[in-house]
């Protein structure tokens, strides 16, 4: 345990867009979709451990050519971000696929903080980091399904 200010620019750095559907919010309503209780707390528990978890466990040896794959992920997440803002920002931009990843601006914070768990040499932020992916992702194609951009 320890205070790492790597991990918590890399939290800060997946969370920093999210805070972009404050100002821009979705032009159109996302649809009701029965999401089971289970995945709804892995998705709320994967949140908050990747938010918390990066900052608060020291790293153990970095591996600097790690930070390579954390870049890229991060990138192509900032990308779908601007493709959400420049299509409009209609609610499926969230959740249209990107080659072939069904939902990538759910898998993408996922490989970010999987990434950043080799970087950093801290195996508790993998735990988030599958956390989420456990609770994210699906949640993520229950709504692509709803919204019909993934079948």
């Amino acid at each position: 345990m320890g205070f790492s200010p790597l991990g918590l620019v890399v939290g800060l750095a997946v969370l920093a867009p999210n805070l972009l559907l404050l100002r821009f919010p979705p032009r159109d309503p996302l649809p009701r979709v029965a999401v089971p209780r289970m995945l709804s707390w892995l998705e709320r528990a994967g949140h908050a451990l990747c938010l918390v978890v990066p900052a608060i466990t020291g790293p153990g040896p970095i591996a600097w050519w790690w930070v390579a794959p954390v870049v890229v992920a991060l990138a192509l997440y900032y990308a779908l971000w601007a493709r959400y803002l420049r299509s409009g920002r209609p609610v499926s931009a969230l959740y249209r696929p990107l080659w072939r990843a069904p939902v990538p601006m759910a898998i993408l914070p996922v490989a970010v903080f999987l990434s950043a768990s080799a970087w950093l040499g801290d195996v508790w932020i993998a735990v988030a980091a599958l956390v989420l992916a456990l609770g994210h992702i699906p949640v993520a194609v229950l709504n692509a399904r709803a919204l019909g951009v993934l079948r």
